[in-house]
């Protein structure tokens, strides 16, 4: 019987919400093929191993690089004697600019945000560092790890410029196979019809969706659109949209001073109380104690 394509939720997988690292010392390993709704880097120092994205087979020899976009199915490699580092981050924590859903990603050109262009490639190309870009990349992550274990209060900014430094450095070394790529417009893995789907749903958050409604605003069959959903998201209709409704209702509480009773309005919820239970099953936390942890002072 083939095995089911989990995907993870940040919340089964991070100490911190928004950025996560580790080495290979952390266990156990993820070892079937799985999707994310983060965005994942992986960055090999020792050891050769190999790395499926998509029907793409890699092979990362030391100093290469595997870039992975939110909701791409992947499979990495970790043999005995390896050294690596997985970097794991949410969108809003590098490209809170960007206001795409993830599904939406591969349809975004190079040039509105270059930095994408090592995820939105890495099917088609291989990214390997060496000498001193080599070594500025090893520091860079001996410092993301050292500050998101000590979350001090300029911890997040450090992790956000070290990672920058990262990527941009691989985007630097592979600036013409990239714009190439692009120029090229090779084929992405996820549809314009399933992005109708998601920009509705977006816009519609406030108010009550039904798979009927989504499936008509992008000229489906219910029934196709559950399919699509299952086979490119590994989600539900309705999962998928209270992890929309949950994602912006936490938006809503770190960046304003609504009350909770409002943010469950604007997030289609006409129950307060059962909001806030959501919330909590959704983020582990309370929304206020989110607001509490989350929000910047000046919002509190």
């Amino acid at each position: 019987m083939a095995r089911t394509i989990k995907t993870y939720l940040t919340a089964e997988r991070a100490t911190h919400g928004d950025f996560w690292i580790r080495n290979e010392t952390r266990k156990p390993f993820v070892e079937h093929a799985h999707r994310h709704e983060f965005f994942q880097i992986q960055f090999n120092l020792e050891g050769r191993t190999r790395h499926y994205i998509g029907s793409t087979e890699r092979w990362l020899k030391p100093g290469s690089l595997a870039f992975v976009l939110p909701y791409r199915v992947h499979l990495g490699g970790k043999p005995g004697g390896s050294h690596f580092y997985v970097i794991n981050f949410q969108q809003d924590f590098l490209f809170s600019e960007l206001k795409v859903d993830p599904l939406e990603l591969e349809n975004v050109p190079i040039a509105q945000a270059p930095m994408l262009a090592p995820f939105l490639f890495q099917d088609a190309m291989d990214f390997v560092l060496q000498g001193a870009d080599l070594t500025m990349a090893q520091d860079a992550c001996a410092k993301m790890m050292g500050e998101h274990h000590r979350r001090q209060l300029f911890s997040r900014d450090i992790i956000r410029a070290n990672l920058m430094l990262l990527i941009s450095t691989v985007c630097e070394r592979y600036a013409k196979p990239l714009v190439l790529a692009d120029g090229h417009a090779w084929q992405r893995h996820h549809t314009q019809t399933l992005a109708r789907v998601m920009r509705y749903v977006r816009e519609n958050l406030a108010g009550r969706i039904t798979l009927a409604e989504a499936a008509c605003a992008a000229s489906l069959s219910p029934n196709y659109l559950t399919n699509l959903l299952k086979q490119e998201t590994g989600k539900t209709f309705t999962s998928l949209v209270t992890s929309r409704r949950m994602e912006k209702a936490r938006e809503l509480l770190t960046h304003t001073t609504l009350r909770v009773s409002e943010i469950a309005d604007a997030t289609g919820f006409e129950d307060e109380a059962y909001f806030a239970r959501r919330f909590r099953q959704y983020f582990r936390v309370s929304p206020l104690a989110y607001r509490g942890q989350e929000a910047p002072a000046a919002l509190r």
